[in-house]
């Protein structure tokens, strides 16, 4: 039997989020792991395909994680010839950072991947409700 504080808890928007994306998140990784990645390197492969170039503090909480794990993964992802480096033509001391032609085909296939995820995470939300859910999403982040 559930207490007061675990029915408190659990009825929470905040705790149903958050369980929504571990389970989104295992998914993902999931469906990855065919392709060797992990979902914090395809989102960097997936924010450098937006916006290829230098990293830095900003780029990793865009991608949702601390500079520290962006270097590590930045790093696996340059040795398997994912992502290249080169030195800036305006400024050699800035190192900028983009996909390969393999990165180009691997972030597209993981996108197939991904979306494959959503689906089955939607599956029985209507088109009309999935709108919705976007924008109420989108408001609560906004509001915070």
């Amino acid at each position: 039997m559930l207490t007061d504080k675990e029915v408190g808890v659990k009825s929470l928007l905040g705790y149903k989020l958050k369980k929504t994306q571990h389970a989104l998140r295992l998914n993902m990784d999931e469906a990855l792991r065919a392709l060797d990645l992990t979902t914090p390197q395809y989102t960097v492969l997936a924010q450098l395909e937006l916006k290829p170039g230098a990293f830095n503090a900003a780029f990793a909480r865009s991608a949702f994680i601390t500079a520290q794990t962006m270097h590590g993964i930045v790093s696996n992802l340059e040795k398997r010839s994912l992502i290249q480096s080169k030195s800036d033509t305006s400024h050699g001391r800035i190192l900028c950072t983009e996909l390969t032609d393999q990165g180009r085909k691997v972030v597209t296939q993981a996108h197939d991947m991904i979306r494959d995820v959503e689906a089955r995470m939607l599956a029985t939300v209507s088109g009309e409700h999935k709108v919705l859910l976007a924008r109420l999403l989108l408001e609560c982040f906004n509001n915070l």
